[in-house]
C-alpha cells in the first residue's frame, strides 16, 4: 500500500496519499493480510447501542473509476503516451527491424499478435497505491498497443487482496495464484511486466531462461539492468545476482522518457531484449555455469519468497 518500501530498487517508493484500506481478509495465495472490522462507532458509550460499521474499503467498482482515470491520464499527448508510440520503431534485431512490424505483423503464424504472452509481476496492491494503479493501467494500454489478448497476460503478486483478484479477474487478466519467484520459463515469445522489482526476480527470470534460445525471445520492461551495474559493487553482483552480470553485454536497453508527471511510477525503468546476434558473443563459458541462485549472502533479497 501507501509508503510500502520493498528494498532500494523495488515497491511503491514515493508514501502516496493514504486511501481506505482494503475492504476483506487477504487470502494465503495474496500474502496473508488481515481484515478486521470497528465494533462501535467513534463517539459510542460503553455498554450503549452500537453503531453501524463504517465501509472497511473501496469497492470493485471504485476501483475500477479510478483505473480509468488512470489510463486516460496516460493517453494524454507528451505523458506515458510516447513510450507506447516508441514500441513501433523499437529494434530488436540487426536487420532493423521494428518490435512491432516484423514481430506482430509477420505472415509467420509464430510472429502474429495471439502468440505472444505478458507475464507480470510485483504491480503491488493498486486498490491503495496510487503508483500501483498507474502502473496497472499502463500494463492494460500496453496490451491493447501490442495486441497481446488479456488472456494471454498473467499477473501474479503475494501481495493482492482477494478484491484485488476479483478486480484482475473482471478486466479479463489472467490471475497467477502461486508465486513463481520469477522462475518463469518462456516456450514462445513473452514480455515480463516488472516495474520496480527486486533484483533478485529479474536475476531468477535469467537463469530460468538460460539459453540463448529463450533469452531472444524475451522482453524485460523493469528497472535499469545499467543502473543495478552502476549502483552495485562488481564483486556484489556477481556473487548475488550472477545471471545479470552475465547477461549485461548481451542486452540492448532503451530508457524510459523521463516525465515529471510519472517520475515516482516509472523512474529507472528501461525495456531491455537480447538480440541472438548478441548472445552469441557472449564468451562460451557464460552458458556452462547454470546453478540455481540461492543468495545465501545476500542480505537485502527484495523479493517475497514461497
Amino acid at each position: 500500500g501507501p509508503g510500502r518500501i520493498r528494498g532500494r530498487d523495488g515497491g511503491c517508493r514515493a508514501l502516496a496519499p493514504r486511501e481506505p484500506p482494503e475492504a476483506g481478509p487477504r487470502s494465503r495465495a495474496a500474502g496473508g493480510g488481515r481484515g478486521r472490522a470497528q465494533r462501535g462507532g467513534a463517539g459510542a458509550a460503553p455498554g450503549g447501542p452500537v453503531s453501524p460499521a463504517p465501509p472497511l474499503g473501496p469497492s470493485p467498482h471504485t476501483i475500477q473509476e479510478s483505473l480509468s482515470k488512470c489510463l486516460e491520464g496516460e493517453k494524454t499527448p507528451g505523458s506515458m503516451s510516447e513510450v507506447l508510440c516508441s514500441f513501433e520503431n523499437l529494434q530488436l534485431e540487426p536487420s532493423h527491424q521494428s518490435f512491432m512490424k516484423p514481430r506482430l505483423h509477420s505472415e509467420d503464424p509464430a510472429c502474429k499478435s495471439g502468440h505472444w504472452r505478458c507475464v507480470c509481476y510485483g504491480i503491488g496492491n493498486f486498490s491503495s497505491c496510487v503508483i500501483s494503479r498507474y502502473q496497472l493501467a499502463f500494463l492494460l494500454l500496453l496490451l491493447e498497443t501490442l495486441q497481446i489478448p488479456k488472456t494471454q497476460c498473467y499477473i501474479s503478486d503475494p501481495l493482492f487482496s482477494e478484491l484485488e483478484i476479483g478486480v484482475l479477474n473482471d478486466l479479463g487478466v489472467t490471475v497467477v495464484l502461486e508465486n513463481e519467484e520469477g522462475k518463469h520459463h518462456v516456450h514462445g515469445f513473452t514480455i515480463f511486466y516488472m516495474i520496480h522489482c527486486g533484483k533478485a526476480l529479474y536475476n531468477n527470470l535469467l537463469w530460468s531462461n538460460w539459453s540463448m534460445d529463450a533469452l531472444s525471445k524475451m522482453i524485460i520492461i523493469g528497472n535499469s539492468f545499467k543502473g543495478i551495474e552502476e549502483r552495485l559493487l562488481a564483486r556484489i553482483l556477481e556473487r548475488d545476482y550472477l545471471y545479470i552480470a552475465k547477461v549485461l553485454k548481451g542486452t540492448e536497453e532503451a530508457a524510459f522518457p523521463v516525465d515529471p508527471q510519472y517520475m515516482d511510477i516509472f523512474n529507472d525503468t528501461s525495456i531491455h531484449w537480447f538480440p541472438l546476434q548478441k548472445l552469441k558473443a557472449l564468451p562460451s563459458e557464460a552458458w556452462l555455469f547454470q546453478e540455481e541462485p540461492m543468495y545465501q549472502e545476500c542480505d537485502d533479497l527484495e523479493i517475497i519468497k514461497k
